[in-house]
């Protein structure tokens, strides 16, 4: 079993589960519906709804499913925020697209929101929902007010950046296996270190970051290969620079996190020209998500 399906395996199990038996996330306020796109294709789209003054799209790590941050509700009731996402190919009932490269959220994106009258929106992803969320903001700059990454990657032929270093070696052998190409990655095996996340890391998920066993079980219960496609797309050609991206942008990461180091986010920093870096010292990838409420408030300061 691949080390990101175990990890995720004890995320469910510290949440305490709750998910049926049918593999489906529980229901959001709000809609779910799937969207056909142009080429028939279908994209599972959730959307809290509402008149907000801003709509914030969400892009989700791996393995999980696009439902927007129950754990950030609150906060976005206070700002004002509307969520809207979806479920990457291969997720949920999204139709799945072998060889996807992150560039493709820009086109899933222009979908969801010319499907729902949204003209401007901010981004907003954790982990590998970061480069998503960069390559939204990079390919839309008249669409797009401002971005949050959390714990997300940088390109995997950045300049200068030992892309493996401090990984754990789950981590590690998981992404060089990708990067090996789709058979490598299809047969991998390993097993879970549970130091690949910090004691910061293991208190969130057993906090309001539970939610994490609320979303993952529907993303793996059809099988790895959405993963898979993450992962490819991780170390594949992003197909668009940082450089690129010329809203505003706020990345956040925890000095500590060993899944995907700070490295990233301070390489991201030094590319992307309007970036402010939240480094925060003893958390881990998922611990960092902590600070997301802090992001969200200064994403709507920015978008405003």
């Amino acid at each position: 079993m691949d080390v990101q399906v175990q990890f995720y395996a004890l995320a469910r199990e510290v949440a305490g589960s709750g998910v049926t038996g049918t593999g489906r996330a529980p229901k959001l306020l709000g809609v779910e519906t799937d969207l056909t796109l142009a080429d028939g294709s279908t994209l599972h789209v959730y959307d809290t709804g509402g008149s907000g003054k801003l709509t914030v799209f969400w892009h989700h790590g791996t393995p999980n499913t696009g439902a927007p941050p129950k754990p950030l509700f609150a906060a976005a009731d206070r700002l004002g925020i509307r969520w809207v996402s979806y479920d990457r190919p291969g997720y949920g009932t999204s139709t799945p697209r072998p060889g996807r490269d992150m560039a493709s959220a820009a086109t899933y994106v222009t979908a969801v929101a010319d499907a729902l009258d949204i003209a401007e929106f901010a981004v907003m992803g954790h982990s590998s929902g970061g480069p998503h969320t960069l390559a939204t903001a990079a390919l839309l700059p008249d669409r797009v007010l401002a971005a949050v990454s959390v714990s997300g990657l940088a390109p995997f032929d950045a300049d200068g950046l030992d892309w493996f270093a401090g990984m754990a070696p789950g981590s590690e052998g998981s992404l060089r296996a990708a990067a090996k190409g789709r058979a490598a990655k299809e047969a991998y095996e390993a097993e879970f270190d549970p130091e690949t996340f910090t004691p910061s890391d293991h208190a969130a998920l057993d906090g309001p970051w539970s939610w994490f066993g609320e979303i993952v079980p529907p993303a793996i219960a059809a099988g790895p290969a959405p993963l898979i496609d993450d992962d490819l797309a991780n170390v594949g050609p992003w197909g668009f620079d940082p450089a690129d991206v010329t809203a505003p942008v706020l990345l956040v990461h925890g000095e500590a996190d060993r899944m995907v180091p700070a490295s990233h986010s301070a390489w991201l920093a030094g590319r992307i020209p309007a970036a402010e870096l939240w480094l925060r010292p003893g958390d881990g990838h998922i611990s960092a998500l902590n600070h997301a409420e802090a992001a969200l408030d200064w994403l709507s300061k920015q978008a405003g």
